[in-house]
């Protein structure tokens, strides 16, 4: 039980990451500044999604 939320939350990341390249995109010719900021956000979610799915599976290693 306690995988899948993980599992969830994992995804999350990744949902997140295409919120942010999403605003990234709308903001890059009004706003190059905020876009900057929105691509390291999407950099920090994607590497969040690989750290935790990393986690992850060493947990479940763990309790085999």
């Amino acid at each position: 039980m306690l995988s899948k939320v993980y599992r969830f939350f994992e995804y999350a990341y990744l949902v997140i990451a295409v919120f942010f390249a999403y605003e990234a995109i709308n903001n890059w010719s009004t706003e190059r500044n905020r876009a900057y900021l929105f691509i390291f956000f999407v950099v920090v979610a994607i590497f969040m999604f690989f750290f935790k799915r990393n986690f992850r599976k060493k947990m479940d290693e763990g309790n085999k």
